[in-house]
């Protein structure tokens, strides 16, 4: 990306771009030696004014000044699979998220590896916003010991093809505890048997990647817009006390 801004520029540096952009007028070509010695000022001067008006290096504001085309840049494939995401995001699962999160009183979050770490950290932001009792746990024994009517079971994995939940949502389901399942890649195969799923991303990430490498950038994108929604929704009401 290129951000140009002439505003930037104090009057000096602005006559300094008004001899270059004359220069290229009559000139193929323009070294930082060449443009120091037509401006009267040092190279470590056309160096600053060049990064100050919005470019990377002298060689980009001349492509710039000859009007030649800029080279690309390869874009990282994550990067354009999370732009796509965002793009596409559903902000009613948000919606839908804290509406479960408010009837029931306490709020186990559950997962395997790094999908656990997310755990944590939404464990830690939920407590700040909300007053729920919120347990991050990292494995299926203390889930079952947690378990119980009142308790709302959310369970974070990428694919869910490390390890199956089976036994735990059979479990939750004799105990009366509700289970929502938030996948980022769509699996038919683990969907079967679950009340409540979220699926976050029609954009898989690469398949030869195994479940501990994937990223979890999307949980972590989910995780703040609800955060994001609980402290607007707090303010609003403190607002409205007060009035």
């Amino acid at each position: 990306m290129i951000n140009i801004n002439f505003d930037r520029l104090n009057p000096l540096e602005k006559s300094i771009h008004e001899k270059l952009t004359e220069h290229a007028k009559t000139s193929d070509g323009l070294s930082i030696n060449e443009a120091s010695e037509l401006c009267g000022c040092s190279i470590s001067k056309i160096s600053k004014f060049v990064k100050k008006l919005g470019f990377r290096n002298f060689k980009q504001y001349v492509d710039f000044l000859y009007n030649r085309e800029q080279p690309r840049i390869e874009v990282s494939a994550e990067l354009e699979r999370l732009k796509r995401f965002i793009d596409d995001f559903d902000i009613s699962i948000v919606d839908e998220f804290i509406a479960m999160l408010r009837t029931h009183e306490k709020i186990i979050l559950f997962g395997y590896g790094p999908s656990f770490i997310c755990a944590s950290y939404f464990e830690y932001k939920l407590r700040i916003v909300t007053n729920k009792v919120v347990i991050a746990v990292p494995d299926e024994v203390s889930v079952e010991r947690l378990m119980d009517d009142t308790s709302l079971l959310v369970i974070f994995s990428v694919t869910g093809k490390f390890r199956s939940f089976d036994d735990l949502n059979r479990t939750a389901k004799e105990k009366g505890c509700d289970v929502l399942l938030v996948m980022e890649e769509y699996n038919p195969q683990i969907q079967k048997g679950y009340d409540k799923i979220f699926w976050l991303s029609r954009y898989p990430q690469p398949q030869d990647f195994k479940p501990y490498e994937k990223t979890r950038t999307v949980f972590f994108i989910f995780i703040e817009e609800v955060i994001l929604r609980l402290l607007a929704d707090n303010r609003e009401n403190a607002r409205t006390e007060n009035e």
